[in-house]
């Protein structure tokens, strides 16, 4: 018989939800989001894209294989999508104390204690699910009973591109070309598939003046929060597009190209995250399952006449990537890279590779 803490989720519209404590025992607050994935909670969890929020798993049973070792390769961790979690917190509806797993190394609970990192089990997340659906996404907290309450933090006030970018220049791999890759939150396996195909990336942070370099392509990954933030990368990026750099972007990498070409962006009511959002290649009835995790979108409607909609999301017609209609650029709302998730769009990663060659 496992003993937990009572613990509670506290949400702005006074809406409380009962549950039991197996992470690490501290108040917490953040933006309450959730996520259908039925697996992959090792890269979720650390994907920096989820910086500030606190994460709602739909799939009812979490926990049963464990967490992978830490391990390093080529300056990249072999299994996770960063360093570190970065979820404010993590609710789910049953934790299965008992794991197994060829590669797991520990539990999900003694993992989130040692990044202390709050969650709780539970929680009915079909009906915080539906209400989030129907409200859009919340300001929440964890409440434990015998500690002091934290205030709700207002996620939309911070940039989290800023806390999660890395703050100096790193090269990875030895190719014969050049990319910079512009770190905005990048997810691991981003780096991984471009190092497949034999490049050198130089990755900088967000802000860097990455025009003083010497490179041939150019890469915006994903990350989090509100694209708004982020003057200095789009105008850094601007400079970029005025050479003819062929250029790649990915979730927020695609919010940032569309605004260095004119567009602008808006928040979704309660995001994409999951697995399963189906999008078809403009012009085509090409459908791909994808990967997402992002809570803003591009206004297709204010694109300029020089760019197109490369993908349209089949569930609520929302943009999922541009190209230009001359020009060697283009992105990507989704996650070709996935990790986790479908990998059906990892061509992607050719076709920008192919674009630096011509």
């Amino acid at each position: 018989m496992n003993k937990s803490k009572p613990i509670q989720l506290v949400l702005e519209n006074g809406t409380i939800f009962q549950g039991k404590s197996f992470g690490y025992e501290s108040p917490t607050a953040g933006e309450v989001v959730f996520s259908t994935a039925m697996v992959g909670y090792p890269e979720s969890l650390t994907d920096p894209s989820y910086a500030g929020q606190i994460l709602t798993v739909t799939y009812p049973l979490i926990g049963n294989y464990g967490v992978p070792a830490d391990i390093v390769e080529n300056k990249l961790s072999k299994f996770y999508e960063s360093e570190i979690i970065h979820v404010k917190g993590l609710i789910i509806s049953d934790y299965s104390f008992e794991y197994s797993h060829w590669n797991a190394e520990k539990s999900l609970s003694e993992w989130l204690i040692e990044q202390k990192i709050p969650a709780m089990y539970g929680v009915d997340t079909r009906e915080l699910t539906k209400l989030i659906r129907e409200s859009g996404t919340l300001k929440g907290k964890f409440v434990f009973p015998d500690m002091e309450e934290v205030p709700f933090l207002d996620t939309d006030a911070i940039n989290w591109v800023a806390e999660v970018s890395c703050k100096e220049v790193l090269t990875y791999g030895n190719g014969s070309k050049r990319i910079v890759l512009v770190d905005c939150g990048v997810k691991h396996n981003i780096i991984r598939c471009l190092l497949k195909r034999d490049v050198t990336i130089i990755r900088v942070p967000w802000d860097y003046n990455f025009n003083q370099l010497e490179f041939d392509g150019l890469f915006i990954s994903n990350g989090p929060g509100n694209p708004e933030y982020c003057d200095t990368t789009v105008a850094n990026i601007r400079v970029a597009l005025e050479k003819n750099i062929p250029t790649f972007g990915i979730c927020m990498g695609n919010q940032l190209l569309c605004v260095a070409g004119g567009a602008k962006t808006y928040k979704l009511k309660y995001g994409h995250r999951s697995h399963n959002q189906p999008v078809i290649m403009a012009g085509t009835n090409r459908c791909f399952i994808t990967s997402q995790n992002h809570g803003y979108a591009v206004d297709n409607h204010t694109l300029g006449a020089d760019w197109e909609p490369l993908f349209i999301n089949l569930n609520d017609d929302t943009n999922e990537g541009i190209r230009h209609k001359t020009k060697p650029f283009f992105s990507a709302q989704f996650h070709p890279e996935a990790s986790s998730g479908p990998t059906d769009t990892e061509f992607l990663f050719d076709e920008f590779l192919d674009k630096i060659s011509k």
